[in-house]
């Protein structure tokens, strides 16, 4: 192992408790803890992502595919082909936006989180 490991994956935006509980329903992951500012999920792996509170009249939403506020990150969920359909209908039910689908041969579809992070399902 190496000197240095990931620890987590923050995300910046107005509303952390929400945007956890997105994240944790699209996963299947648990809430672990948090207050206001700061709250992280878990998986069952032990992988974890946070969700750091911006003031709301400071958050600018990244751009996509624009780059006048780029995207800086974003996170890629790996789906079977057989699962994407049913996949896309989680992730939209829970409050994602379509802004890409898997037209021309991609093998990815591209949406914004209800904070406007830009996020992948990718075909496996």
């Amino acid at each position: 192992m190496g000197l240095i490991k990931l620890g987590v994956v923050a995300l910046d935006c107005p509303d952390p408790r929400a945007l956890a509980n997105f994240y944790a329903q699209v996963l299947d992951w648990q809430v672990t803890g948090g207050d206001d500012e700061w709250i992280e999920i878990a998986g069952p792996t032990g992988r974890t992502l946070a969700f750091q509170q911006v003031p709301e009249a400071d958050y600018r939403p990244p751009q996509w595919p624009g780059q006048e506020t780029p995207q800086q990150l974003h996170l890629d969920f790996d789906v079977r082909r057989s699962d994407i359909d049913e996949a896309e209908r989680k992730v939209l039910a829970l409050g994602a936006k379509l802004v890409q689908g898997d037209a021309e041969g991609r093998d990815w579809r591209v949406y914004l989180d209800p904070a406007g992070h830009p996020f992948c399902l990718c075909l496996k």
